[in-house]
């Protein structure tokens, strides 16, 4: 177990790259709902404004 986790002397690169790969996911999925949310008050807005 301990060679798998060493990774044959590339363990730095490789979970420095997981890491990183996870990190670019994660905040991708926090703009979008961010983004999702400022459209659904800006549409809430536009609507209230029409009426």
């Amino acid at each position: 177990m301990s060679e798998f986790f060493h990774m044959g002397g590339y363990a730095a690169y490789v979970w420095s790259a997981y890491g990183l790969s996870v990190a670019v996911l994660v905040l991708n999925v926090i703009a979008a709902r961010k983004r999702n949310l400022n459209v659904k008050r800006e549409i809430k807005k536009l609507g209230t404004a029409v009426q």
